[in-house]
């Protein structure tokens, strides 16, 4: 073993700018790839007699500066656990490297102990740090004083110092801080000193590694990112500060990414209270509180190409929103899902060019009408629910209507009522058999209490996707009255209304029309002859008929 010259204070050659210029996650360039070998061998060594012959045994592999670090923390990383018990009975506690070896565990003290006493007898410089960090225990806005509480290293690596962690490298302990898994985080290994300072506050400034340096008062303002938020390539959020308060009951949240991540959200547990928007970089968030007082906002991202493994949403950000009036208008219907509105993820799934790229449609009249056009062999489900149980499923479907024409969908939305109303839209292949999978929603509102439009005629799997209702459209027909008819359908060879008694309509430039009249009957069919030479009718359209 080569001695070790005593390590030279940091000086203007380490220092990284500040804040974050979003380039590297790391503070020297970094191929993890050609780590695989190294990393892999330095896991299975297994020497627990003394800390040299343990180094001894990691060089074997390592041949350059950094692969010797390298080789250090991958072992340390994944033989060392965290000593919760010794944790809460420190006087008990030994962090010399060779106790912490004999015993495989340690608290952060022992890991920077053993992570500087290993590099030295590799010959590298390594200084044990400590400071204040916001690990566990931490809470949003709260302040640092007394003596610090956590302790890492810098190395000497290529003529400059870099930042590592190997206590939050090795794993992660329970919130009752009664249990540690390990878990290996790679973040921490070489950490972009401008991330670093995130949630590692040096009793030395100088050791930041950043110009200019933080204030502590700064540290403690700052918003805490953890490891997952700059693992899943997110770049900002704002506001920059823990603690929001609302305007007028709401509060805005939104997030910048590289592109195509997925997010959610939870107020007080919950996410029935936001309006939650997808971008293509990123995410929007209103937020409208139904209490007063201090809630716990947090955030969770995923990427939407995710391995298996990764398919989890893991909280990015956390706020604490403090709301002082409640804005009860913003109530939202149970049936809400989040995200609200079109988005990229739509997109994907086949719905191009909506006509509504707002989450919420307001209506005066209680009818509205969406367009997009859709990609190809795609059927569309709809349904319509509101918090009331004015809707049973069934109606919920015919309170909305599917134009085609071409590749282009209309939706036309009549509300049955006043209100706040969810229009969910479900997809599937038209060549897969199977389910219907929702897709995404719209919110809708109506204020005017005089709206009260019938639901739409039912219509039977005889009525194609691209036929079109003209008129009448509404599925209640008035009792006693002549009715007019018009219905665009192609491919049939006979048209007739069946009322009390039966009406043929006649065709006219791709339009079969005529006229009904509903004495007498409770409900009217429209019914199709698909070839002349069938004597059977199928139905395709039932409407009712008003009582009197």
């Amino acid at each position: 073993f080569q001695r070790t010259e005593a390590p030279r204070p940091p000086g203007a050659k380490d220092l990284h700018a500040y804040p974050w210029d979003k380039s590297s996650l790391k503070s020297m360039p970094v191929d993890l790839q050609q780590f695989k070998k190294l990393d892999a061998y330095a896991l299975k060594v297994n020497v627990k007699n003394s800390v040299e012959e343990l180094v001894k045994a990691l060089l074997k592999q390592a041949r350059t500066d950094l692969e010797k670090v390298r080789a250090i923390w991958m072992w340390i990383c994944h033989h060392i656990e965290y000593d919760v018990v010794g944790y809460h009975n420190k006087s008990q506690l030994s962090s010399k490297p060779r106790d912490v070896l004999q015993m495989g565990k340690s608290i952060c003290e022992g890991y920077a102990e053993l992570f500087e006493h290993m590099c030295s007898l590799a010959g590298i410089q390594c200084k044990k740090l400590s400071g204040h960090a916001k690990g566990h225990g931490y809470k949003t806005g709260q302040t640092f004083t007394g003596d610090s509480d956590h302790a890492w290293n810098a190395v000497y690596l290529e003529g400059r110092w870099h930042l590592l962690d190997s206590t939050w490298g090795s794993g992660s302990v329970d919130d009752s801080f009664t249990k540690f898994t390990y878990r290996y985080n790679e973040f921490y290994f070489l950490t972009h000193p401008a991330l670093f300072i995130n949630n590692h506050f040096p009793d030395n400034s100088n050791w930041q590694l950043l110009k200019p340096t933080l204030t502590l008062k700064e540290f403690e303002n700052n918003m805490l990112h953890n490891s997952n938020f700059y693992t899943l390539g997110l770049l900002a959020v704002h506001p920059e500060t823990p603690v929001i308060q609302t305007v007028h009951g709401k509060a805005s949240v939104s997030v910048d990414c590289r592109s195509g991540t997925l997010f959610m959200f939870k107020l007080k547990g919950t996410d029935e209270h936001g309006l939650m928007t997808l971008k293509k970089h990123g995410m929007k968030l209103d937020i409208y509180p139904q209490k007063t007082g201090r809630h716990k906002l947090e955030i969770f991202a995923k990427p939407s190409k995710a391995e298996a493994s990764d398919d989890v949403y893991k909280c990015v950000v956390e706020y604490v929103v403090e709301c002082e009036s409640v804005d009860k208008a913003m109530r939202f219907p149970k049936d809400l899902h989040q995200p609200v509105g079109p988005s990229w993820f739509s997109e994907r799934q086949g719905f191009l060019r909506p006509s509504h790229r707002e989450p919420v449609l307001h209506t005066n009249d209680g009818r509205c009408s969406l367009t997009f056009t859709l990609g190809k062999d795609i059927s569309v489900l709809t349904s319509l629910h509101a918090d009331s149980s004015s809707l049973a499923e069934d109606m919920g479907r015919r309170h909305v209507l599917q134009i085609h024409r071409g590749n282009q969908i209309e939706l036309k939305v009549h509300l049955p009522h006043a209100g706040s109303f969810v229009l969910k839209i479900y997809s599937k292949k038209k060549s897969d058999p199977g389910n219907y999978d929702y897709i995404f929603n719209y919110l809708i509102r109506c204020l005017n209490t005089e709206v009260k439009w019938p639901a739409f005629p039912q219509s039977y799997s005889k009525w194609l996707q691209d036929y079109e209702i003209l008129e009448p459209l509404s599925g209640l027909l008035p009792a006693n009255r002549n009715v007019q008819f018009k219905l665009k359908m192609h491919g049939v060879a006979k048209v007739l209304v069946q009322a009390e008694n039966t009406y043929p309509l006649t065709q006219n430039r791709g339009c079969w029309e005529g006229t009904c009249n509903t004495s007498g009957c409770r409900e009217v069919f429209v019914m199709v002859h698909e070839n002349a030479n069938h004597s059977f009718y199928s139905h395709v359209l039932k409407y009712e008929v008003e009582t009197q």
